[in-house]
Protein backbone atom coordinates (compact mmCIF):
# COMPACT_ATOMS: atom_id res chain seq x y z
CA UNK A 1 0.00 0.00 0.00
CA UNK A 2 1.41 3.40 -0.94
CA UNK A 3 -0.31 6.42 1.29
CA UNK A 4 1.56 9.26 0.48
CA UNK A 5 0.52 12.21 0.49
CA UNK A 6 1.31 15.89 -0.71
CA UNK A 7 -0.93 18.36 1.41
CA UNK A 8 -0.99 21.99 1.71
CA UNK A 9 -2.44 25.45 1.23
CA UNK A 10 -3.48 26.70 -2.34
CA UNK A 11 -5.88 29.04 -3.49
CA UNK A 12 -9.00 28.70 -6.18
CA UNK A 13 -11.65 30.84 -7.49
CA UNK A 14 -14.98 30.73 -5.84
CA UNK A 15 -18.62 32.94 -6.36
CA UNK A 16 -18.03 36.06 -8.36
CA UNK A 17 -14.28 35.55 -9.14
CA UNK A 18 -13.40 35.82 -5.41
CA UNK A 19 -10.45 34.25 -4.51
CA UNK A 20 -10.47 31.84 -1.25
CA UNK A 21 -7.69 30.17 0.51
CA UNK A 22 -7.99 26.50 0.20
CA UNK A 23 -6.85 23.35 2.36
CA UNK A 24 -5.72 20.38 -0.42
CA UNK A 25 -4.61 17.29 0.36
CA UNK A 26 -3.90 14.70 -2.77
CA UNK A 27 -2.29 10.73 -2.91
CA UNK A 28 0.97 11.07 -5.08
CA UNK A 29 0.76 8.06 -7.37
CA UNK A 30 -0.72 8.03 -10.56
CA UNK A 31 -3.87 6.41 -10.48
CA UNK A 32 -6.63 7.84 -11.84
CA UNK A 33 -8.77 9.09 -8.20
CA UNK A 34 -12.05 11.07 -7.84
CA UNK A 35 -12.34 14.22 -5.78
CA UNK A 36 -13.92 14.89 -2.73
CA UNK A 37 -14.90 18.44 -1.56
CA UNK A 38 -15.32 18.90 2.17
CA UNK A 39 -17.67 22.05 3.39
CA UNK A 40 -16.02 22.91 6.76
CA UNK A 41 -18.33 23.01 10.00
CA UNK A 42 -20.04 26.67 11.36
CA UNK A 43 -16.93 26.96 13.43
CA UNK A 44 -14.52 27.44 9.91
CA UNK A 45 -11.55 26.33 8.66
CA UNK A 46 -9.77 24.68 11.22
CA UNK A 47 -7.41 21.99 12.02
CA UNK A 48 -9.96 19.21 12.42
CA UNK A 49 -11.05 19.90 9.12
CA UNK A 50 -7.66 19.67 7.38
CA UNK A 51 -7.57 16.89 9.41
CA UNK A 52 -10.54 15.05 6.86
CA UNK A 53 -8.85 16.51 3.98
CA UNK A 54 -5.82 14.34 4.25
CA UNK A 55 -7.60 11.24 5.68
CA UNK A 56 -9.58 11.52 2.12
CA UNK A 57 -6.19 12.12 0.23
CA UNK A 58 -4.64 8.76 2.54
CA UNK A 59 -7.59 6.66 1.24
CA UNK A 60 -6.80 7.77 -2.67
CA UNK A 61 -9.10 10.80 -3.38
CA UNK A 62 -7.83 14.45 -3.94
CA UNK A 63 -9.80 16.59 -1.44
CA UNK A 64 -9.77 19.98 -0.99
CA UNK A 65 -11.91 22.17 1.40
CA UNK A 66 -12.38 26.16 0.28
CA UNK A 67 -12.31 28.88 3.24
CA UNK A 68 -15.66 29.83 3.01
CA UNK A 69 -14.90 32.89 5.45
CA UNK A 70 -12.00 33.68 3.22
CA UNK A 71 -13.55 37.08 2.61
CA UNK A 72 -13.61 38.18 5.62
CA UNK A 73 -9.57 39.42 5.07
CA UNK A 74 -6.39 37.64 4.81
CA UNK A 75 -4.28 37.74 7.65
CA UNK A 76 -7.46 37.29 9.90
CA UNK A 77 -7.23 34.55 11.99
CA UNK A 78 -9.67 31.28 10.96
CA UNK A 79 -12.05 32.27 14.63
CA UNK A 80 -12.25 35.48 14.02
CA UNK A 81 -12.80 34.84 10.21
CA UNK A 82 -15.94 32.70 11.72
CA UNK A 83 -17.24 34.54 14.12
CA UNK A 84 -17.23 37.46 11.21
CA UNK A 85 -19.22 35.34 8.92
CA UNK A 86 -21.19 34.16 12.06
CA UNK A 87 -22.48 38.01 12.50
CA UNK A 88 -23.52 38.50 9.35
CA UNK A 89 -25.87 35.31 9.18
CA UNK A 90 -23.18 32.80 7.96
CA UNK A 91 -22.80 31.83 3.99
CA UNK A 92 -25.12 32.93 1.71
CA UNK A 93 -26.72 30.03 -0.18
CA UNK A 94 -25.52 31.18 -3.97
CA UNK A 95 -22.37 32.31 -2.74
CA UNK A 96 -21.56 28.62 -1.22
CA UNK A 97 -22.98 27.52 -4.80
CA UNK A 98 -20.15 29.31 -6.41
CA UNK A 99 -17.84 28.38 -4.16
CA UNK A 100 -18.07 24.83 -4.49
CA UNK A 101 -18.52 25.16 -8.00
CA UNK A 102 -15.28 26.72 -7.69
CA UNK A 103 -13.59 23.65 -5.79
CA UNK A 104 -14.88 20.87 -8.46
CA UNK A 105 -13.28 23.31 -11.35
CA UNK A 106 -10.29 23.17 -9.19
CA UNK A 107 -10.34 19.25 -8.70
CA UNK A 108 -11.08 18.17 -11.75
CA UNK A 109 -8.30 20.16 -13.62
CA UNK A 110 -5.90 18.01 -11.47
CA UNK A 111 -3.35 15.40 -12.69
CA UNK A 112 -5.07 12.30 -12.36
CA UNK A 113 -8.81 13.24 -12.03
CA UNK A 114 -11.44 10.97 -13.29
CA UNK A 115 -14.04 13.59 -13.52
CA UNK A 116 -16.16 12.06 -10.60
CA UNK A 117 -16.93 14.37 -7.36
CA UNK A 118 -18.30 13.85 -3.81
CA UNK A 119 -19.12 16.45 -1.60
CA UNK A 120 -19.20 16.06 2.01
CA UNK A 121 -19.60 18.58 4.67
CA UNK A 122 -20.35 18.87 8.78
CA UNK A 123 -22.95 20.57 10.73
CA UNK A 124 -23.92 23.75 8.60
CA UNK A 125 -21.57 22.31 6.09
CA UNK A 126 -24.34 19.29 5.69
CA UNK A 127 -26.89 21.32 4.71
CA UNK A 128 -24.38 23.16 2.48
CA UNK A 129 -23.59 19.87 1.02
CA UNK A 130 -27.46 18.71 0.00
CA UNK A 131 -27.57 22.68 -1.13
CA UNK A 132 -24.58 21.80 -3.70
CA UNK A 133 -25.96 18.73 -4.80
CA UNK A 134 -29.16 20.16 -5.75
CA UNK A 135 -27.48 23.01 -6.88
CA UNK A 136 -24.48 21.64 -9.03
CA UNK A 137 -23.76 18.20 -11.12
CA UNK A 138 -22.24 15.73 -8.64
CA UNK A 139 -21.62 12.31 -8.02
CA UNK A 140 -22.13 11.82 -4.76
CA UNK A 141 -23.04 13.97 -1.25
CA UNK A 142 -22.63 13.32 2.34
CA UNK A 143 -24.73 15.33 5.04
CA UNK A 144 -23.44 14.79 8.09
CA UNK A 145 -25.85 16.28 11.02
CA UNK A 146 -26.70 19.12 8.93
CA UNK A 147 -29.99 21.28 9.94
CA UNK A 148 -32.76 22.98 8.46
CA UNK A 149 -32.40 21.09 5.51
CA UNK A 150 -36.35 19.90 5.87
CA UNK A 151 -37.28 22.92 7.95
CA UNK A 152 -36.49 26.30 8.84
CA UNK A 153 -34.49 27.54 11.63
CA UNK A 154 -35.97 28.94 14.59
CA UNK A 155 -36.67 32.44 14.31
CA UNK A 156 -33.80 33.60 16.94
CA UNK A 157 -31.42 31.10 15.60
CA UNK A 158 -28.66 33.42 14.44
CA UNK A 159 -28.09 31.90 10.52
CA UNK A 160 -30.05 32.99 7.93
CA UNK A 161 -31.01 30.18 6.06
CA UNK A 162 -34.16 28.56 4.81
CA UNK A 163 -35.26 24.98 4.33
CA UNK A 164 -34.20 23.29 1.41
CA UNK A 165 -36.87 20.57 0.87
CA UNK A 166 -38.07 22.51 -2.17
CA UNK A 167 -35.02 21.82 -4.19
CA UNK A 168 -35.00 18.13 -3.51
CA UNK A 169 -36.32 17.39 -6.50
CA UNK A 170 -33.77 18.89 -8.08
CA UNK A 171 -31.22 16.75 -6.29
CA UNK A 172 -28.53 15.23 -8.59
CA UNK A 173 -26.83 12.47 -7.17
CA UNK A 174 -27.21 9.50 -4.36
CA UNK A 175 -27.08 10.71 -0.89
CA UNK A 176 -25.80 9.28 2.62
CA UNK A 177 -26.98 10.71 5.59
CA UNK A 178 -25.26 10.19 9.01
CA UNK A 179 -27.20 11.51 12.44
CA UNK A 180 -27.83 11.40 16.48
CA UNK A 181 -30.38 10.24 17.46
CA UNK A 182 -30.17 12.38 20.45
CA UNK A 183 -29.26 15.66 17.99
CA UNK A 184 -31.37 18.76 18.06
CA UNK A 185 -30.22 20.07 14.92
CA UNK A 186 -31.53 18.67 13.56
CA UNK A 187 -33.71 16.13 15.94
CA UNK A 188 -34.51 12.52 14.25
CA UNK A 189 -38.25 14.36 13.36
CA UNK A 190 -36.63 16.66 10.53
CA UNK A 191 -34.23 13.08 9.14
CA UNK A 192 -37.56 11.39 8.74
CA UNK A 193 -39.45 13.96 7.10
CA UNK A 194 -36.26 14.38 4.79
CA UNK A 195 -36.11 10.67 4.22
CA UNK A 196 -40.01 10.65 3.31
CA UNK A 197 -39.71 13.48 0.80
CA UNK A 198 -36.81 11.77 -0.83
CA UNK A 199 -38.90 8.46 -1.09
CA UNK A 200 -41.48 10.02 -2.71
CA UNK A 201 -39.46 11.47 -5.09
CA UNK A 202 -37.81 8.24 -5.50
CA UNK A 203 -33.90 9.42 -5.10
CA UNK A 204 -31.58 7.37 -3.97
CA UNK A 205 -30.07 7.80 -0.45
CA UNK A 206 -29.32 5.67 2.66
CA UNK A 207 -29.80 7.49 6.11
CA UNK A 208 -28.70 6.52 9.06
CA UNK A 209 -29.19 7.24 12.70
CA UNK A 210 -26.58 5.98 15.68
CA UNK A 211 -27.68 5.78 19.20
CA UNK A 212 -26.56 7.65 21.90
CA UNK A 213 -24.80 10.38 19.55
CA UNK A 214 -25.51 14.05 19.59
CA UNK A 215 -24.11 16.67 16.93
CA UNK A 216 -20.59 16.68 15.85
CA UNK A 217 -20.08 13.13 16.73
CA UNK A 218 -17.55 12.56 14.42
CA UNK A 219 -15.36 15.77 16.07
CA UNK A 220 -12.82 14.11 18.00
CA UNK A 221 -11.69 17.18 19.84
CA UNK A 222 -14.89 17.95 21.22
CA UNK A 223 -16.99 16.38 23.92
CA UNK A 224 -19.57 15.04 21.39
CA UNK A 225 -17.23 12.41 19.67
CA UNK A 226 -18.50 9.51 19.71
CA UNK A 227 -16.12 6.78 18.61
CA UNK A 228 -18.63 3.97 17.86
CA UNK A 229 -20.65 5.92 15.65
CA UNK A 230 -17.65 7.84 13.71
CA UNK A 231 -16.15 4.67 13.14
CA UNK A 232 -18.80 3.42 11.44
CA UNK A 233 -19.62 6.93 9.85
CA UNK A 234 -16.14 6.43 8.00
CA UNK A 235 -17.00 2.80 7.01
CA UNK A 236 -20.22 3.87 5.25
CA UNK A 237 -18.81 7.05 3.66
CA UNK A 238 -15.78 5.10 2.30
CA UNK A 239 -18.03 2.58 0.98
CA UNK A 240 -20.29 4.83 -0.74
CA UNK A 241 -17.77 6.78 -2.46
CA UNK A 242 -16.23 3.49 -3.46
CA UNK A 243 -19.16 3.16 -5.21
CA UNK A 244 -20.13 6.16 -7.07
CA UNK A 245 -16.53 7.90 -7.08
CA UNK A 246 -14.92 5.09 -8.95
CA UNK A 247 -13.35 5.24 -12.45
Amino acid sequence: MNDAIWAGSVSLTGYEGAELEAYLARPLDDRRRGGVVVIHHMPGYDDGTKEIVRRFAVNGYAAVCPNLYSREGAGVSPDDQAAAARAKGGIPDGQLVGDVAGAVAYLNFLEHANGKIGVIGYCSGGRQSFLAACSLQIDAAVDCYGAFVASDPPAEFPLKVSSLLHKAPDLSCPVLGLFGEDDSYPPPAEVAMLDAELERLGKEHEFHIYPEAGHAFFSVDRPAYRPAAATDGWKKIFAFYGRHLAA
